[in-house]
């Protein structure tokens, strides 16, 4: 079977930079926008601006290995491509280990995502892992390995409660002490649980400390 034939299946793109600012050991901030655009829809390569996000997250450091974040962003959709704005609301808590040149990561998120016409309700959950490919300790001039797994849950007044899954691949490089750059692939389940959507996207970000 040759999902890039079939209609439920859609290839994206999402570009994004991200500016971090480390005021204490306790405290830092995170502000990132990012381009979601179609690379493959209806069955056809094109490439259509889908969306625009602003966001920022503050994140609380509770100890080496615990923190918590509260985040706000704003989805630009209406201009777009015709469909609803969103404003979205985020808690979210991390937890941290590492065992040598590996670390895990636990991340739990909810998420109030306000739409013109309703409010969704959703829940997430994600393992990831990340190491160097040379050596213990990342260098700079050296790359590295995110992968990740992730459940969701959506859930409103306005419709049924909805599923979804994602795997994530990435590589980055360590250009500075301050910049690093990731170029990767994630695959989307969604709605699994109702009538399944297949999304692949091809992500790149900059990620620049302030």
């Amino acid at each position: 079977m040759n999902l890039f034939s079939q209609s439920d299946f859609e290839g994206l793109g999402e570009t994004a930079l991200a500016l971090n600012h480390k005021f204490n050991s306790n405290y830092q901030i995170n502000f990132a926008v990012k381009s979601r655009y179609y690379l493959y829809q209806d069955e056809a390569i094109n490439f259509e601006n889908r969306q625009l996000d602003f966001v920022h997250f503050s994140t609380f450091n509770l100890n080496y290995n615990h923190s918590f974040s509260l985040g706000a962003q704003y989805r630009i959709r209406e201009s777009i491509d015709g469909e609803s704005n969103e404003l979205r609301f985020t808690q979210q808590f991390n937890y941290t280990k590492k065992n040598q040149a590996l670390r895990f990561g636990h991340r739990f998120r909810f998420q109030q995502r306000i739409f013109d016409a309703l409010t969704v309700f959703r829940s997430r959950y994600r393992i990831a892992l990340d190491f160097p490919l040379n050596g213990q300790k990342l260098d700079v001039g050296e790359s590295y390995v995110v992968t990740s797994m992730e459940a969701l849950l959506s859930v409103s007044d306005k419709m049924k409660p909805e599923f979804d899954h994602r795997t994530t691949s990435q590589i980055g490089w360590l250009i500075s002490e301050k910049s690093k750059l990731q170029i990767g692939l994630e695959y989307r389940f969604e709605a699994f649980n109702l009538n399944t959507e297949n999304k692949l996207f091809i992500l790149t970000s900059y990620i620049l400390k302030v």
